[in-house]
Parts: structure tokens; sequence; C-alpha cells
């Protein structure tokens, strides 16, 4: 039985009383083209943006979205919140491929904060703070043994902002 690489561990404890994120990365993407299916007879919308680009950069991985290798199939739910379910591929600046399944909630904190960011999306409208709404990422990673497999053994959470032809996902690892 072969030895498992821990020298890739992140620095710090988490205890059950409290806990401790550490800053690993963020992901700028940039989705242009967006389909949407409205109406389904559950009530749901269902929307699909497709990655064109995207930047990583951060202390422990540095790297681009692989070009049209996946997308965010949302749910658009009839209680105003978005499911987020992207696919795609990253790639390290040393050319190591990482499969990354992102989920996560988007929701207006109020009212009309939804209302507002569609209007920023779809109709030219104004800007929305990200105090307006709740954009949180849960990931899953896939890599070869190596310099970047720490990510399979951390739960890590993203906090993102909206931005008109994407987002920006910072991400924690939980210690």
């Amino acid at each position: 039985m072969s030895e498992l690489n821990y020298s890739n561990s992140l620095p710090g404890v988490s205890d059950p009383g409290e806990p401790k994120m550490h800053f690993c990365f963020e992901i700028t993407l940039t989705f242009p083209r967006v389909q949407n299916i409205n109406n389904m007879p559950s009530g749901a919308g269902r929307g699909a943006v497709y990655l064109d680009q995207g930047v990583i950069k951060g202390p422990y991985l540095n790297g681009r979205i692989v070009p049209s290798s996946g997308g965010d199939y949302a749910m658009f739910r009839p209680d105003d919140t978005v499911e987020l379910n992207g696919r795609y591929m990253l790639e390290a600046d040393d050319g190591t491929l990482i499969y990354m399944q992102n989920r996560g909630y988007l929701w207006g904190r109020y009212k009309d904060s939804m209302k507002k960011i569609k209007a920023w999306m779809f109709e030219n409208g104004s800007e929305v703070s990200n105090n307006e709404y709740y954009l949180r990422a849960n990931p899953v990673f896939e890599v070869e043994k190596g310099k970047y497999d720490w990510l399979t053994r951390y739960v890590f959470v993203g906090i993102g902002t909206r931005q008109k032809l994407g987002n920006t996902i910072r991400y924690y690892a939980l210690l």
C-alpha cells in the first residue's frame, strides 16, 4: 500500500466549536452565452451559461478555465432562489487539469434584489451591490495524484460577487 502525500496540507486546524477558513484562490468566470427554459411544469426554470473564459488567482492555485469545457446549469426556483450547478475544467499554470463541480445558491437579501439582478443582467439595468444578495458555492474537485490533490481532501466554501457577464468567487478551505 502506498503512503498518501500530506505535504500539501494547509496551515491551521478547525476546532468543532470554532471553525476556521483559509483563503486558497479566486476564480473570475465569464459567461456571455446564456440559454433559458422558462415556465416548466414544476414552476421552475432552467438556465445554461457556457463558460468562455476564466482566470484563477491565489496563493495555492493559479491558472485558467479551459474554454468551452462546461458551464453552469442553474435551476430558477419559484421562491426566487437560483440553485447553481456548474461543471468545468480548470487548468493550473503547470498544465495540470482539474475537474470542478460547483454547487451553490444565489438569492436576494431584499424583496426586490433578484428583480434588480435580472434587470442588470438582461435589461442593461444598474449594477447591484453584493450586500443585496447571497452568492455561495461548495465545490468538489477531481485531479491526478500530485501537487493539487489537496483539493480532494478539503471542504471548500466559495463567496461570490456578480458581474455583468459573470461571477468572481473566492474559495476558502474549511480547516
